[in-house]
């Protein structure tokens, strides 16, 4: 028996107009109300069900980029990429005309990510493109993994860039990934070979796989040239913005104020970095070196130039958009490992002697 509205607001608790505002969004809802009513709609499969059941393999003109933060470069580059790609594939959409690339800001929250995953599956959004790491919490990935095969089942592309595959989903999914183990142990290896030991790591939020990966590559590093230490000691977590660097900083110094490098999570983590080292009167690179990643645009101009690890956050950009749009044929198994690129600039040298 077919899903009806008066199902969905069973469940969510509240009216069938409540529902029916929710849905058609021209009434304001309240955002623990909207959730609620859209948890429903996912959990019913209200639109693969219900009345449009006979559209539901049909795809519209619509395209959802997904960031935690269009503010922060590292997602802002992808995303533009990405949508010119999308809006510029002339006589693409179902009437001739343009897609219309959408960019859904999720602010990092997981419970966001799958509201408009589900309001993108009701609008059957031609392809979804998810960028940056990914939560690894076991329920979201679960509640990941059931989403995005109701999107395909719809027909709807699935490409993530900047993130590894879900468990599972490598037959569905077009994956770009980043490199990050790889470019976490180059940068590393970089101030090893320089002569350093002692060095401070200020990684990223804990369970998401960017930050994970990052650490992974410092450490084995690390491992490989024989620097034991105490390194859960000399590593702290925080998000990848500047304040987490600074503080982070001034506390791996109150650990250790032999500390002769420290390598941070991201380059906006890393200017935190150097603005603590700075007000602690200490000079970079000449008594403590500093190294970020990402090579974001403001990198190459910080003083000193930072040294940091390069991805192609354009090109990786731009391919997304073209694997969304069905211009460019998926990697082999559907995974494409993109490489990172060690950038040695003027913020890194030899320790200090002494």
């Amino acid at each position: 028996m077919s899903v009806t509205l008066a199902d969905v607001a069973a469940r969510a608790r509240v009216s069938p107009a409540t529902v029916s505002r929710v849905l058609n969004g021209n009434y304001p809802v309240a955002a623990s109300t909207r959730e609620r009513v859209l948890r429903a709609v996912d959990d019913l499969d209200y639109v693969l069900n219900g009345p449009a059941s006979s559209l539901a393999a049909a795809t519209s003109d619509l395209v959802g980029i997904l960031v935690n933060d269009i503010a922060d470069p590292f997602f802002g580059i992808m995303a533009g990429a990405a949508q010119t790609e999308i809006g510029g594939q002339e006589g693409s959409g179902r009437a001739g005309g343009e897609k219309l690339a959408v960019i859904c800001n999720t602010g990092g929250s997981p419970e966001r990510e799958l509201t408009y995953l589900t309001l993108l599956q009701r609008q059957r959004a031609a392809a979804v493109v998810l960028t940056g790491g990914a939560l690894e919490d076991p329920d979201h990935v679960a509640a990941m993994t059931t989403k995005l095969a109701k999107l395909v089942d719809t027909g709807t592309r699935i490409v993530l860039c900047g993130r590894p595959p879900l468990p599972g989903s490598e037959a569905y999914v077009a994956a770009l990934a980043f490199d990050n183990r790889g470019g976490g142990r180059r940068l590393t290896e970089h101030l090893v070979a320089l002569g350093h030991r002692r060095i401070g790591y200020v990684a990223g939020p804990t369970e998401r796989t960017t930050t994970r990966h990052r650490l992974e590559g410092h450490r084995a590093a690390l491992a490989a040239a024989g620097i034991d230490g105490d390194q859960d000691r000399l590593t702290l977590h925080g998000p990848y913005a500047r304040r987490s660097g600074y503080d982070a900083t001034l506390e791996l110094l109150y650990r250790d104020p032999g500390l002769t490098a420290v390598v941070a999570a991201n380059d906006t983590v890393a200017l935190g970095a150097c603005a603590a080292l700075r007000d602690q009167g200490l000079r970079i690179p000449e008594d403590i070196s500093v190294a970020g990643f990402d090579d974001l645009p403001f990198s190459i101009d910080a003083a000193p130039a930072l040294t940091t690890v390069r991805l192609p956050l354009y090109e990786a950009g731009e391919r997304a958009g073209r694997l969304a749009m069905g211009k460019e044929t998926p990697p082999p198994g559907g995974i494409a490992t993109i490489g990172a690129e060690l950038m040695a600039r003027a913020s890194t040298a030899p320790p200090r002697k002494g």
